[in-house]
């Protein structure tokens, strides 16, 4: 399909505070430090940014923050006081239902956390309960049988309520989700981390979750040390910008 996404907002979900030697990796603190300021922790903040695309009858959301179901776990760990992701929503006259497909770039809790909630008997449940979420097979892999280095990323609860409910679409590669809306394997980050591509007015706009994480990293050098496979953040960084 070659049809043109009808419009693009960035929405937020507030900011999180991350270690400045995780995020920019191999860049010394010497010269990260002077345009991305440490706290007392040595935490630097940065943006939890999703993308609602609509279509016609789709409402697509891309990524979904950090969530609400442990707000003093988030708080300690991220420095997250509230997640704002449904709130900003609404105030742009989206309501959870609407929203048709949910695409997650990979399943770590600050890019899923949101895809559940706490319902009033305390069970996690979906968020977004028409939509389908969908995700590469590979990242799912990974978020269900984490080995020791990564399983403090994944939550089960962010996602496990999803495949119990049928809304999980997993993909082996490249494909179209929506009308306009494209998904490709980059890999870098993590298994399975995708990327965004979206038609957009004649132009293309990507949504490279982790791969970019700041501005500051398209800088083809710049990779966080949390990159399980730097080698191909750097070649998939090389071949796009």
């Amino acid at each position: 399909m070659k049809s043109n996404a009808t419009s693009l907002a960035l929405v937020s979900d507030g900011t999180i505070k991350m270690d400045g030697g995780q995020v920019f990796g191999q860049v010394p603190k010497v010269i990260w430090e002077n345009f991305a300021p440490p706290d007392r922790r040595n935490r630097v903040n940065l943006g939890l940014n999703c993308l609602v695309v609509k279509n016609g009858d789709s409402c697509v959301l891309i990524d979904t923050g950090v969530g609400t179901k442990e707000p003093e776990q988030l708080k300690e760990r991220f420095g997250v006081s509230r997640s704002g992701l449904l709130k900003n929503l609404r105030n742009m006259g989206i309501s959870p239902k609407e929203i048709t497909h949910v695409v997650l770039t990979h399943l770590h809790d600050d890019h899923s956390g949101g895809s559940t909630r706490l319902d009033r008997s305390g069970e996690a449940v979906p968020t977004f309960p028409s939509a389908t979420y969908f995700i590469q097979r590979e990242a799912w892999e990974e978020a269900v049988h984490p080995n020791e280095r990564a399983s403090q990323s994944y939550q089960g609860h962010d996602f496990m309520p999803l495949k119990e409910r049928g809304q999980i679409c997993l993909l082996d590669g490249a494909a179209e989700v929506a009308p306009g809306v494209r998904v490709k394997v980059t890999g870098g980050h993590c298994k399975g981390h995708q990327m965004v591509v979206i038609n957009h007015g004649g132009e293309r706009v990507a949504f490279m979750g982790d791969l970019v994480p700041t501005h500051h990293h398209l800088r083809v050098g710049c990779i966080p040390s949390l990159d399980v496979f730097p080698e191909e953040t750097l070649e998939t960084k090389r071949e796009l910008l």
